[in-house]
């Protein structure tokens, strides 16, 4: 699993989720109190379109994924490594057909063993070897399909379809999702349905809502400046983990109901320092946005609001929010109701040596940020450390323990030419844990691949060691 725009300069917003799990390749942040909002997007193109420009331009016939899960494969939940190909029909201009399969080799590997032990002892010719993987080549449970249709309406307006099927039966287990987008001058509108939609959880988790609509309203992201997002969220039936049968307690905000967030932030960024060598006139620079060498840092402060209206207007408190400070909130029970308010923040530094236009080690890029979620929390522990250094008292684990950010680092560096590797970690505190109290969590290794021609693109091989995923997607403009 993988943010879309890593922990670089993404908007504070951008907050989905890459995972082979499903054919669409795609989850959503369950939402929580302030963030993730649930919806925003990151620059992408669907998955079929990825699988499609690796097959034509990279001579990538297959594209490879690993995930330990598969939506109902019928085997209790277990995946494992998969091959992709797609298959383009652009019927007009305008509109664009794609079936997209995957084949499960891990599965079928594990088949053919099991045929080979149960038949071990016994004579067999390259007749029936043959007869016995052509049996296993037919089983249904192996395959999964992918039908996505996108029409461009206007030059402002786009429209996606997808349906997805596994184990090749149409009427057991689809996916399906349409999406709506329209570009205003300053704005992106996007209306999207999903039934089921697949949300994952601050812990990795999965999970199925049967029916999830959102409408999305955003100021397009700026490097300073005010942003906003409006975000409408609807959900209906009762969400469950990702092929799992058992009864496990959701994330309060998935269950049924409305809710409607409003986000506002501001965003100052500064250079420390910035390279003046000349760049190589005798080549382009592998990307674009990362061809100078710098050291900045930026800050984001913002707010966001929610009403809830529904069964999904309930909040528990936090495990690190004992006095309940976790943010400002109210529960109206008669009318099953409630409203939710806080205030957020965020720090960040980047520094950058070399312009990635050497053959060799001509990039080395660092990237640290400090997430601050929960502002009255942190405004609470700052101000009892404050009282406690003034009147020569001890400050508590717990104040210390809430103003304690949430810590994602990156670093970048050059291999070979356009070929990069990236690693990204997230950092816990945890104070009360005397024998451990910094832990590294959700750590994600990748190989990158600079599009030189397009300017900012690239085509990026991750693995996720916590989820234990692997996947190749294209992205664009990124940094």
């Amino acid at each position: 699993m993988n943010r879309l725009r890593w922990v670089g300069e993404g908007d504070i917003w951008d907050l989905d989720m890459s995972t082979p799990a499903t054919l669409e390749g795609i989850a959503r942040a369950v939402p929580d109190d302030p963030l993730p909002l649930g919806l925003s997007r990151g620059t992408r193109l669907s998955r079929p379109k990825q699988v499609e420009f690796f097959h034509r331009f990279m001579t990538s016939p297959l594209i490879p994924s690993f995930s330990p899960i598969r939506p109902n494969t019928g085997d209790g939940g277990s995946g494992g490594f998969s091959l992709q190909r797609v298959l383009t029909l652009p019927f007009s201009n305008n509109w664009l057909v794609s079936l997209l399969g995957q084949f499960d080799v891990q599965r079928f590997v594990s088949e053919i063993e099991k045929t080979k032990a149960f038949g071990r002892g016994s004579s067999s010719t390259v007749a029936s070897r043959l007869n016995t993987i052509g049996k296993h080549l037919k089983d249904q449970s192996l395959y999964a399909l992918g039908f996505c249709s996108e029409f461009l309406l206007s030059p402002d307006d786009t429209l996606l379809l997808s349906y997805d099927t596994y184990k090749c039966d149409l009427e057991k287990n689809p996916r399906a999702k349409a999406i709506f987008n329209h570009e205003f001058p300053l704005h992106n509108l996007t209306a999207e349905a999903a039934w089921p939609g697949l949300f994952v959880d601050k812990h990795g988790e999965y999970w199925d809502v049967p029916l999830s609509m959102a409408i999305d309203l955003a100021s397009l992201p700026a490097e300073s400046g005010p942003s906003y997002h409006l975000c409408l969220h609807h959900n209906s039936g009762a969400p469950k983990k990702l092929n799992s049968d058992t009864m496990e307690v959701p994330p309060p905000s998935l269950l049924p109901g409305l809710s409607l967030k409003s986000a506002v932030s501001y965003r100052t960024n500064m250079d420390l320092w910035r390279g003046t060598t000349p760049k190589l006139e005798t080549c382009k620079p592998y990307d674009v946005f990362l061809s100078s060498p710098h050291v900045a840092v930026s800050g984001i402060i913002g707010s966001v609001m929610t009403a809830a209206f529904g069964e999904n207007s309930i909040r528990s408190k936090s495990e690190n929010d004992s006095e309940g400070v976790g943010g400002f909130s109210l529960h109206f029970p008669s009318v099953n109701s409630g409203f939710m308010a806080d205030a957020l923040g965020r720090a960040s530094l980047t520094a950058q040596y070399g312009n990635f236009q050497k053959t060799f080690f001509d990039l080395t890029r660092f990237h640290a940020r400090l997430d601050y979620p929960h502002g009255l929390r942190f405004l609470t522990g700052a101000t009892s450390v404050a009282q406690d250094l003034l009147n020569s008292r001890q400050p508590s684990l717990e104040a210390f323990q809430k103003i304690c950010p949430e810590v994602l680092v990156s670093l970048q560096q050059q291999i070979v030419g356009p070929f990069s590797f990236k690693v990204e970690s997230g950092i816990q505190i945890d104070l009360k844990n005397g024998a451990n109290p910094v832990t590294i969590d959700k750590t994600v290794f990748a190989i990158e691949y600079a599009l030189q021609v397009l300017l900012s693109a690239k085509a990026v091989a991750w693995y996720s060691p916590k989820q234990k995923e692997f996947m190749v997607e294209l992205r664009f403009f990124e940094t």
